[in-house]
């Protein structure tokens, strides 16, 4: 018989109605954690609730805007009325964007802070007080794109690299609590077809599919989060390029400039 490390646990992840946060949540699920879905989309929601619900029935969906107060607030409220504790947040909940930093709408740095660190803060702050009575788990899904700015991804950029800083107040702030904090660094992974960014000019526009030898899988990322989780880890980075960068950066920031200089046209054909 198969040990499922998070039987009795009660997990929130937040934007997972899709992609890498619905991965998440199915692996957790398999673990036995009983997991609250979010999202925005009614539809799409209910639909990867159906999904996860192969797996076991212990599984809820509140369909909520994450980067507002409120929706932050309704999040956890409902979570703690459905399973009575709580466990886990993983905040992954995000939205990218592309466009020369000149060519920008400044509507964009607006968009993507509110998803990314609005959507961050409200159910994180909302959380503690359950957290802290489990000495549960906080987690953020960052990139690799949080290491070192990139071209063509200044807002996206900006907004993971702050949850390096969420996540080091909050380790200092809940140490005494016990509350574990994970910050995870995600390479480049697979994408739902369908799923948009936002262009320069602040428009939606759709991502074209992933290929390559570096790419991973959903389900890969998703079991590397669950680890962090599980063993309780600080910070996690994902993919051979990630790990690379996150070694190299710090020693020798000028080398990692030239290299990104000299394969931009690359770097944006594989971000497009």
């Amino acid at each position: 018989m198969k040990i499922r490390q998070l039987e009795g646990k009660v997990a929130i992840v937040t934007g997972s109605s899709r992609g890498i946060g619905k991965a998440i949540a199915m692996e957790l699920a398999r673990q036995g954690a009983s997991v609250v879905v979010n999202g925005r989309n009614q539809e799409r929601l209910s639909l990867a609730e159906e999904e996860i619900k192969t797996i076991h029935d212990r599984i809820s969906a509140v369909c909520c805007d994450v980067s507002t107060t409120d929706g932050g607030k309704l999040l956890i409220t409902e979570a703690l009325r459905r399973f009575g504790k709580l466990d886990i947040l993983v905040n992954n909940v995000g939205i990218s964007m592309r466009g020369n930093m000149a060519d920008l709408n400044p509507e964009v740095f607006k968009l993507i802070f509110e998803s990314n660190i609005s959507g961050t803060a409200s159910p994180t702050i909302a959380a503690i007080p359950g957290l802290r009575a489990t000495r549960g788990s906080i987690v953020f899904i960052s990139s690799v794109a949080g290491i070192r700015g990139l071209p063509n991804l200044s807002a996206y950029c900006s907004s993971k690299m702050a949850l390096k800083a969420l996540a080091e107040s909050l380790r200092i702030e809940e140490a005494g609590n016990g509350i574990h904090i994970g910050l995870v660094y995600v390479g480049y992974t697979e994408n739902d077809p369908g799923k948009e960014t936002i262009a320069a000019d602040g428009s939606k526009v759709v991502l074209q599919p992933r290929s390559g030898s570096i790419l991973q899988t959903k389900e890969r990322v998703a079991r590397a989060v669950v680890r962090n989780i599980i063993r309780r880890k600080y910070i996690t980075v994902l993919s051979l390029p990630g790990k690379l960068l996150s070694l190299v950066q710090p020693l020798s920031p000028r080398l990692v400039e030239w290299l990104i200089l000299h394969h931009q046209e690359q770097f944006r054909r594989r971000n497009n």
